[in-house]
């Protein structure tokens, strides 16, 4: 059977005579089809001990972390497969706020490559961004991430269904108390969408979780049954 594709091979092979792979985090060459070389692409932390419910870093594995024991969050369950550190971080940091398109597209090739702990879902969903902070930014990094990962699980992905209903503050600048509170009433569903019975919510950092849990209230009182939440990468730190 051909590939749709077939017809790019011999441009991405001049492509990349023309334009060789380089290493973003230090110089050297490109390897594995991406901007990284095999050693950096190591040094990402992985996040492979972690709570089974909202994912954050863990010394061992745990259905679920205390946190999650003491205020269960209103997703049904998480994956994040990186770690948010050193160097990752300074590779999504350069995507998000620098216009840094190669790094996106290395990040999103690296989370390609992880194995899916969770069930496919019915349909993804990148957290928006509010129309005048999409205008500043130029793009929302949280759709850049989805789209190839949507089209290798083969799971429909819409853009246009979780909806930012007004500008809030950068989280980055406020404890957890103040980012749930920045968010809440921020995000609405699109009238007269049939939704799935269940769904999955994709952002590219998970700190606090009040983004994406306030996602999953809006889908859950829109019918949805089961949310998930999907995160390129979770910061080491504990919900508020």
């Amino acid at each position: 059977m051909i590939r749709k594709d077939a017809w790019l091979q011999p441009w991405r092979g001049l492509q990349r005579w023309l334009l060789p792979l380089h290493c973003l985090l230090c110089g050297a060459r490109g390897e594995r089809g991406m901007d990284l070389c095999t050693a950096c692409a190591a040094e990402l932390p992985r996040n492979r001990c972690c709570c089974a419910r909202c994912a954050l870093p863990l010394p061992v594995p745990a259905a679920l972390c205390g946190e999650c024991q003491r205020h269960a969050p209103p997703w049904d369950a998480a994956w994040a497969p990186f770690r948010y550190g050193w160097p990752l971080d300074r590779l999504e940091s350069r995507f998000k706020f620098g216009r840094d398109l190669a790094a996106g597209r290395a990040l999103a090739t690296l989370w390609q490559r992880e194995d899916m702990p969770l069930p496919k879902p019915g349909l993804l969903l990148p957290v928006p961004l509010h129309r005048a902070r999409l205008r500043r930014r130029g793009y929302n990094q949280a759709l850049e991430l989805a789209r190839p990962l949507a089209r290798q699980l083969a799971v429909p992905l819409r853009h246009d269904v979780l909806l930012r209903s007004r500008g809030t503050a950068a989280q980055t600048e406020l404890d957890a108390v103040a980012r749930r509170r920045n968010v809440r009433g921020a995000f609405a569903v699109r009238h007269g969408i049939a939704l799935p019975v269940h769904v999955a919510v994709l952002d590219d950092v998970m700190t606090t979780g009040a983004t994406l849990a306030e996602c999953a209230r809006v889908l859950k009182r829109a019918g949805v049954q089961r949310v998930d939440v999907w995160a390129l990468a979770r910061a080491p730190s504990p919900r508020g």
